[in-house]
């Protein structure tokens, strides 16, 4: 009897401590004025389908201004990422760039790269 009780209450309490997860749209823009001979824009980050090993691609919307956007399915109130211009990253030997989620839907996020907000 009390192994059933223990399996019970292990049981409820693993239930109990899974974290609801939400859908989250992310519109990101970055700024590349100064830079040249871009041959490709990304950003990585920590949650799919941005990751750290490859970019996610970023279509440039005119002059120096790329553009993103990426839904991901997380149950944090942030997320971390870094852009790259030509597979090499920004913002060496500093810390990620940190995205607060809004409230609504869609979170808009303007970056310049390399400068940290």
């Amino acid at each position: 009897m009390k192994k059933y009780y223990l399996l019970l209450v292990t049981v409820f309490l693993c239930i109990s401590c899974v974290q609801k997860t939400y859908k989250r749209t992310i519109v990101l823009s970055l700024d590349t004025n100064g830079f040249k001979d871009i041959e490709k824009v990304g950003i990585r980050g920590n949650d799919a389908p941005l990751n750290w090993n490859s970019d996610y691609e970023m279509i440039l919307t005119n002059d120096s201004l790329y553009k993103a956007i990426v839904t991901i399915e997380t149950g944090y109130k942030t997320t971390m990422v870094k852009f790259s211009i030509n597979d090499v990253f920004e913002l060496k030997n500093q810390p990620n760039r940190e995205i607060v989620f809004s409230e609504k839907d869609t979170t808009y996020y303007k970056a310049t790269f390399n400068v940290k907000d």
